[in-house]
């Protein structure tokens, strides 16, 4: 015979099952105070895999206690677990869907591409583009940072293009693991990335890394492809066949939100800075990595320069920047051996110093002495500083 204070506890240890795990899974998981600069995501992974155990146990003990013992409480007793009981279903609709990342954040519901002619994407829209065999494809960030991710195909090649609005961030990478092509659902963030799944071994990996955190192939990393970021009309003046994502009418209000994303910084909004060249975490950053090496730039510095020349390990390196102020390349600036330093022109254009030939944004001479040569292009990334800084802990940053 279960004794009254037994029965008590046990009405208490059935709530507890009910909605504890899945509160605290909920809260690692999305950007709350404080949760994300937890080291937990181990500890959110091994979570989520005993949350609905433990939800059952706990669905099976209040269910018995309902039937056994619940009609035996007294008025204010009923009362306060019935109370109970309506918040721990509130509690479950919170956790499991008001702030589950892959209900907040859905895949797109029709994939649709138009030609340049039958665009209705703004050109002044900021895109991830992305080239194979022959083959170009623009996605708006303005969709893509809603969705997080479009799971799709590029010149037969499936690609997996991802945007993280917490950081600032765009990656492309290959979906093929081990061989099969996997599908991947968003899990939520950490460290204020997003953390995406895929289907087969149930991985935990990184959007901004393509590193696997935890999970059967934890310590491996997805193949990243490469793409450009830029504003639509400059991608269309190097790709005038391009594809270009659009709008999915089902999430309208949702990418209407995003609108403005693109366009100032949170120091040109913050009114308390003075200075504002300030470094701060929401700061603009481009990122690179040369032989093993990161390195950040100031886009405000970028910004104002229009070209700036680095090396990194040896490598010879020209940022430059469109004047739409959006869209930015890195080049390794070196011909066979023979650095070059460049300017622009009256008009606008890229020269070199050396021979006075003129160069594309896509880094092919276009006249002089150097006509049809090409500049190696480098992968760079625009990325919040604290997103930058916290993946790359050894990076260097440019200072003039």
């Amino acid at each position: 015979m279960i004794k009254p204070p037994t029965k008590s506890l046990l009405f208490w240890i059935s709530i507890i099952l009910l909605i504890v795990p899945g509160l605290v899974h909920a809260y690692l998981l999305m950007p709350f105070p404080g949760s994300q600069e937890l080291n937990a995501i181990t500890v959110s992974y091994y979570l989520e895999k005993i949350v609905l155990p433990l939800r059952a146990a706990g669905g099976v003990l209040i269910i018995w206690y309902l039937i056994k013992y619940f009609s035996k409480n007294s008025f204010a007793g009923k009362l306060t677990k019935g109370t109970v009981l309506a918040l721990c279903l509130g509690s479950l609709y919170l956790t499991d869907f008001m702030f589950k990342a892959e209900s907040m954040f859905e895949e797109p519901q029709t994939i649709k591409f138009a030609n340049a002619f039958y665009n209705k994407v703004p050109e002044n829209f900021l895109i991830i583009g992305v080239v194979n065999n022959g083959i170009a494809k623009a996605y708006p960030v303005v969709y893509l940072g809603y969705h997080h991710k479009v799971q799709d195909e590029v010149g037969n090649k499936p690609v997996l293009v991802t945007y993280c609005t917490m950081c600032r961030t765009g990656r492309v990478y290959s979906p093929i693991i081990n061989g099969m092509k996997q599908n991947f659902r968003l899990v939520g963030a950490r460290h204020y990335n997003a953390v995406i799944e895929d289907e087969s071994t149930k991985t935990w990996w990184y959007q901004s890394t393509g590193h696997a955190a935890v999970g059967q192939l934890a310590g491996s990393k997805l193949q990243e492809l490469p793409y450009e970021q830029s504003t639509l009309g400059a991608w269309l003046a190097k790709h005038p066949t391009s594809l270009i994502l659009q709008p999915d009418k089902h999430y309208a209000t949702n990418y209407e939100d995003l609108k403005d994303y693109d366009r100032l910084q949170a120091v040109d909004r913050d009114s308390t800075l003075i200075n504002k060249d300030t470094l701060i975490r929401k700061s603009w950053v481009v990122g690179l990595i040369v032989n093993g090496q990161p390195k950040a730039y100031d886009w405000r510095r970028l910004d104002k320069r229009r070209l700036l020349i680095d090396s990194i390990n040896k490598t010879r390196l020209l940022l430059a920047m469109e004047e739409d102020n959006l869209t930015y390349h890195v080049f390794n600036c070196s011909i066979n051996g023979k650095e070059l330093h460049f300017k622009l022109d009256i008009a606008g254009r890229l020269v070199d110093q050396e021979t006075a030939s003129s160069w594309d944004w896509d880094g092919l001479s276009t006249s002089g002495t150097l006509k049809g040569k090409r500049l190696d292009k480098i992968q760079a990334y625009q990325e919040y500083w604290h997103s930058w800084r916290y993946f790359h802990p050894n990076t260097l940053f440019w200072k003039d």
